[in-house]
């Protein structure tokens, strides 16, 4: 069954589309930007037999060779393939073969939800899920190892937080762990204990998640093959033809290659290692060569630099707002973020450095400014999330180039909860578009899922806006660093491309690059934030191949029985 489901599922992915062919797309309302956010209108599109772009022809034109197929596209928007530039491939498709419970709104739904997928799964040895958010809940602490052993207590549960920063287990599983009242905090980790004592009440954060993550039941090749498929499926529907995959492990990476050998990678896929070890492993000497005609290379590294805001693990100057006497967790201290940054760059591998507090940001672009001047030459350094900077610490996003690789939506979902854990005196600089590119900064956009949804027009919507579906708050939050509609399209496109060393592969319509294409069913750069969220992905094109069509049903592919 499982064989037959993933062998279907590939199918789906083989639409119709013109042979390996010089192709005419034409009666399109096409849109080239380039990453400075400087707009081409076009009419019609010529594609060789490679994939690439060989002409673009306004109304009235026509083409300087010969064609063999031509393809109507009926009028509709064609816009160049959104570009994520930070998510996780394998969490997003995993995440589709495990309990989710990011739709949750209450502790007591999320129970129920846990029962009842345990009750359906009876043979799974652990029932594992994500996407919880006790903050979404409402309920003003973590939920308990107690609560979840009122409703599983005959195995271990293993539930990760909606942003992967911390993790939720029953008793089994801590005892699975050997978390104790006598375990100590791993360095960059905390165990959240139960009031008045050293006891676990059950939630893990950041580096000590792994006392419980590591007794978890690895997935199967075979469950990758199938996440794989499963997070493609999402990613083309949603019009995103391009990634940057963040923490790519080593069995990740196999299972990009067991794609790419078969015929299965569709998108493209620009990875960072989850360690130097990985890294080195993976690339060796250096950046991999792009593999499978431009659809996956190994560009470098992340490395994390602290954790996340909602389990209060991101890295601050001053305590938290909402918790006195604690600044977060530094995952790496100054000296070893030098010298890992120093490892990758010395073999020419990118470095992308994951900093949401003030405090890393700072750690971050100091470093990047100190090794600079060692390690010359064209380095595209990142920083990851970006998300709360000190406005003191802006300007160093222009001294030497680096990218702010940013999530809009994490504005939008995240803004009442950083209020909380910082106070408004102390958000100037946070989410800062506007000033990142004031200051000479690059931007690149992305969802981060599946800690957000896919939805690269929900992200467009809210970097113009800084409001959410509901149009919340009026005027928007910190309206000050709302960006223009080609700055955002830019951000999760030709800019997005640019931070992964793609451009000039892909990333534009424009000739010599791949013809990686969206059709929608309206113009974002015509439309008002509540506009954009309802503009359609269509058809989605990686190479001059159209690889996903609404009209089309796929649904994703069944996950394995057990675990």
């Amino acid at each position: 069954m499982k064989r037959l489901g993933l062998v279907c599922g590939v199918a789906l992915l083989a639409l119709s589309s013109p042979a390996l062919a010089d192709t005419l797309v034409d009666n399109v309302d096409g849109i080239s930007i380039d990453r400075e956010g400087r707009i081409d209108r076009f009419a019609g599109m010529v594609i060789d037999e490679e994939g690439r772009i060989v002409e673009l022809l306004d109304r009235g034109d026509r083409p300087t060779r010969d064609i063999d197929y031509r393809v109507d596209g009926e009028g509709r928007v064609m816009v160049p393939g959104f570009i994520d530039a930070h998510l996780h491939v394998m969490g997003l498709g995993l995440g589709t073969l495990v309990l989710d419970l990011s739709e949750t709104n209450t502790l007591e739904d999320a129970l129920v939800r846990v029962a009842t997928y345990a009750a359906a799964n009876p043979d799974r040895p652990w029932i594992v899920g994500r996407g919880w958010n006790q903050e979404r809940w409402g309920l003003g602490r973590f939920p308990t190892a107690a609560e979840l052993d009122a409703v599983v207590s005959d195995r271990p549960v293993w539930l990760e937080r909606v942003d992967g920063h911390a993790g939720w287990a029953n008793s089994m599983a801590l005892a699975a762990g050997n978390v104790a009242a006598a375990t100590p905090d791993p360095a960059g980790g905390r165990i959240e204990r139960r009031n008045g004592g050293r006891a676990p009440a059950g939630v893990l954060v950041d580096a000590a998640m792994s006392l419980v993550a590591d007794a978890v039941p690895p997935p199967l090749p075979e469950d990758r093959d199938v996440a794989l498929y499963n997070a493609q499926a999402i990613l083309l529907e949603n019009g995103v033809t391009a990634v940057a995959d963040m923490g790519t492990t080593i069995d990740d990476w196999m299972a990009f290659r067991r794609a790419g050998d078969a015929g299965r990678l569709r998108m493209r896929i620009m990875s960072y290692a989850d360690s130097v070890e990985s890294m080195l492993t993976i690339g060796g000497p250096g950046p991999t060569l792009w593999l499978y005609d431009d659809r996956l290379r190994l560009n470098g590294v992340k490395l994390y630099l602290d954790g996340a805001l909602g389990s209060r693990g991101a890295l601050l100057k001053a305590d938290y707002a909402d918790d006195a006497g604690n600044r977060g967790l530094p995952l790496l201290n100054g000296t070893q973020l030098r010298n890992l940054i120093s490892r990758a760059a010395l073999d020419d591998f990118q470095v992308a450095i994951h900093a949401i507090g003030d405090a890393a940001n700072a750690e971050a672009l100091y470093a990047i400014e100190e090794l600079s001047s060692d390690y010359g030459g064209d380095r595209r350094w990142r920083i990851e999330h970006a998300q709360v900077v000190d406005p003191a610490d802006l300007p160093r996003f222009g001294q030497h180039g680096v990218i702010a690789s940013m999530q809009p939506v994490h504005q939008t979902s995240d803004r009442t909860m950083a209020e909380a854990r910082l106070g408004g005196a102390r958000l100037q600089g946070a989410y800062a578009w506007r000033s990142i590119i004031e200051q000479g900064g690059l931007l690149a956009f992305g969802t981060d899922a599946p800690v957000e949804p896919v939805d690269p027009l929900a992200g467009l919507a809210a970097a113009i806006s800084r409001t959410d579906a509901a149009g919340e708050p009026f005027g928007g939050w910190h309206p000050e660093q709302t960006i223009n509609r080609e700055q955002a399209l830019a951000a999760y496109t030709a800019g997005a491309a640019y931070a992964g060393f793609a451009d000039g592969r892909f990333g534009r319509l424009a000739p010599g690059e791949r013809a990686d294409f969206v059709l929608l069913s309206g113009d974002p750069l015509l439309s008002n934030p509540e506009q954009i969220r309802q503009i359609r992905v269509l058809e989605t094109w990686i190479a001059g191949q159209r690889v996903y069509d609404a009209e089309i049903a796929r649904p994703l592919v069944e996950g394995p029985a057990g675990r």
